[in-house]
């Protein structure tokens, strides 16, 4: 995949509206902070979070090289954990949800973290069965299930890319009631 891909897969379900602040959770070196920010422009706040602190100063240079960008905020904590963010207006979580075994606790912190009517991008391997390096992932087709179960509402797939592993990824958004 290449950035117009992380464009592609985020784009159906982030509104470019000037002021917007999004939380991109397993950000690491940020291609799909990249993507986000190329998406919301640069009235908008990006929070990036992931544990991976290298990751992360990786991530701020790309920003700093790239002009003009939204403002990042990077935050070096575990998205499993409670976190200091409120009142978002989106959450992307690409390639991230599938490393974590027990979904419903995280996706409960999310939904908090979103303002109502909140946007919740997942961009996820489109199978049930897992690898080494793709422990947990969930098909779009459970991930419809999962999200309900959360208290997420109206998800859609958004786009596809296709993929050596696993065979392809998918983008879906939900929606806070």
């Amino acid at each position: 995949m290449d950035h117009a891909d992380h464009v592609r897969l985020l784009a159906g379900g982030v509104p470019p509206r000037s002021g917007d602040t999004w939380a991109d959770l397993g950000a690491g070196t940020g291609a799909f902070t990249l993507a986000l920010a190329d998406i919301l422009g640069p009235a908008a706040t990006i929070h990036a979070v992931d544990r991976d602190r290298g990751a992360l100063a990786e991530l701020r240079a790309s920003f700093v090289s790239s002009v003009p960008v939204a403002q990042l905020r990077v935050h070096v904590a575990d998205f499993t954990k409670p976190l200091e963010l409120n009142d978002l207006d989106g959450v992307v979580m690409a390639n991230s949800l599938h490393f974590v075994a027990d979904k419903a606790p995280v996706l409960k912190r999310v939904r908090a973290i979103l303002r109502p009517g909140g946007r919740f991008v997942l961009v996820e391997y489109d199978s049930d069965r897992g690898n080494d390096w793709v422990p947990y992932p969930l098909s779009f087709e459970t991930w419809t299930q999962v999200a309900s179960e959360a208290g997420f509402v109206d998800t859609r797939r958004l786009a596809t890319v296709p993929s050596r592993f696993l065979g392809r990824i998918y983008s879906a958004l939900s929606l806070t009631a």
